[in-house]
């Protein structure tokens, strides 16, 4: 299958497991978004001399995408625009990535895809760079978005605040 129209800054890994969809339960889901990391960096996808032995057994046992459009070349709006399922000027968030100094987030008007989850059952968590914002007393973390548990940074491993 050719591996057309993938952006080469952003990968992403929809991983369903078919056991459970079988067993009439709802599928895990594990979405990994990874900013800086192309298609072909990954050993499921192809890479000759990468090494990615866990990532390549949750691929082997899911689902996933060979073709997928970024909103933006950019984390903050890319991730809003996953998040949301919308375009991400809708929710403010372009057109370059948000800062320990910025004052807004992705709005907590946002329905976002953790909020659908929990709809139907499931508990949600994120793991890893947030980047949507802080906001005072922490406003604008996954925790007030739909996720039921947060372990991470809110911004780019290499920004530093005082809000820490």
């Amino acid at each position: 299958m050719p591996l057309r129209g993938f952006p080469a800054s952003f990968v992403l890994l929809l991983l369903l497991s078919p056991a459970l969809a079988l067993a009439n339960q709802p599928p895990n889901i594990v979405l990994i978004f990874a900013d800086d990391l192309g298609f072909g960096d990954l050993a499921c996808y192809g890479h000759p001399g990468s090494s990615t032995p866990n990532l390549d057994k949750l691929a082997a046992g899911g689902l996933r995408f060979m073709d997928f459009y970024s909103s933006s070349p950019v984390c903050s709006p890319s991730r809003a625009a996953l998040l949301t399922g919308r375009f991400q000027t809708r929710s403010g968030i372009y057109p370059g990535v948000l800062y320990p100094g910025s004052r807004g987030g992705l709005p907590l008007a946002e329905v976002t895809l953790a909020e659908l989850l929990k709809g139907r059952g499931y508990t949600t968590a994120a793991v890893g760079k947030w980047h949507l914002g802080l906001g005072p007393n922490g406003t604008f973390l996954p925790t007030n978005q739909g996720f039921d548990h947060y372990l991470g940074v809110p911004y780019s491993h290499d920004q530093v605040s005082s809000l820490f």
